[in-house]
């Protein structure tokens, strides 16, 4: 969240001092929901990444039918380029084929080149372009 702040401040909304307890504990609140994939990666007892998607229904504002949904994936910066976070991605994809994904979908911010090169050589496609127009007030 706080480096997608420093990307774009405008957009992004910044954390503050207990974004980061009131994000793990509604990640806790999902975990026993049957259509959620919540997995976590784990290098000598801690948690070094994990990732976060949903079987959704039909979204009519997105223009698509039911699908796989990854909403969030994460790899603690000092352990970056070790693999961890191709690991998750593909175990994702796997648990939400799994349960019946036909289609997967993701969104990256503009500015996360990794990520979306990560994505691209997992096969995932650019399909849609998010724009943001801030007002004066």
């Amino acid at each position: 969240m706080a480096l997608h702040h420093q990307w774009d401040p405008k957009r992004f909304m910044a954390t503050a001092a207990g974004t980061e307890a009131s994000y793990a504990r509604w990640l806790r609140s999902q975990l026993e929901a049957p259509d959620v994939v919540l997995l976590a990666a784990e290098q000598e007892t801690k948690i070094v990444g994990y990732a976060y998607g949903s079987l959704e229904g039909h979204d009519y504002m997105a223009l698509r039918g039911p699908a796989g949904v990854i909403h969030d994936l994460f790899v603690e910066p000092d352990r970056r380029s070790q693999g961890i976070g191709r690991m998750l991605l593909g175990a994702t994809i796997a648990a939400l084929q799994g349960r019946g994904a036909n289609l997967i979908v993701l969104s990256t911010a503009e500015k996360n080149e990794a990520a979306q090169r990560l994505f691209a050589a997992a096969g995932f496609r650019p399909t849609m372009v998010e724009m943001t127009l801030n007002g004066t007030a």
